[in-house]
């Protein structure tokens, strides 16, 4: 399996996970010239702009170390392009889905950008 595959399988298996909680789809890989935002969701009233990380090893922190403050920076630049464009702006958050050895985790509220 390449990296782009696993990269997709990554996101299938947090996606699953996520509507498994109750938050419902609104975009995946929403991409513009800041970046990519892998799943854009909705927790209630809530938008829920959500990176997923896989790592098969922890040589350098594992999945949770890969969302480096440059990746943050990038994470908000989209998420408010991504809220210009659609010209509403509602409770949002940045969470983080993590895969690696330990299993998945989900962090909510993983950093504040705005």
């Amino acid at each position: 399996m390449n990296p782009q595959q696993r990269g997709n399988e990554a996101e299938a298996q947090a996606l699953a996970f996520l509507q498994r909680h109750g938050l419902v789809l609104i975009q995946r890989n929403y991409r513009c010239r800041f970046g990519e935002i892998d799943l854009i969701m909705r927790d209630g009233d809530t938008l829920v702009f959500t990176e997923v990380r896989q790592r098969t090893r922890a040589d350098f922190g594992g999945a949770a170390a890969s969302i480096t403050a440059r990746k943050r920076e990038r994470l908000a630049a989209t998420a408010r392009h991504y809220l210009g464009r659609s010209g509403a702006m509602p409770a949002c958050r940045f969470d983080a889905l993590l895969i690696d050895g330990g299993g998945l985790r989900w962090i909510r509220d993983a950093f504040y950008a705005f």
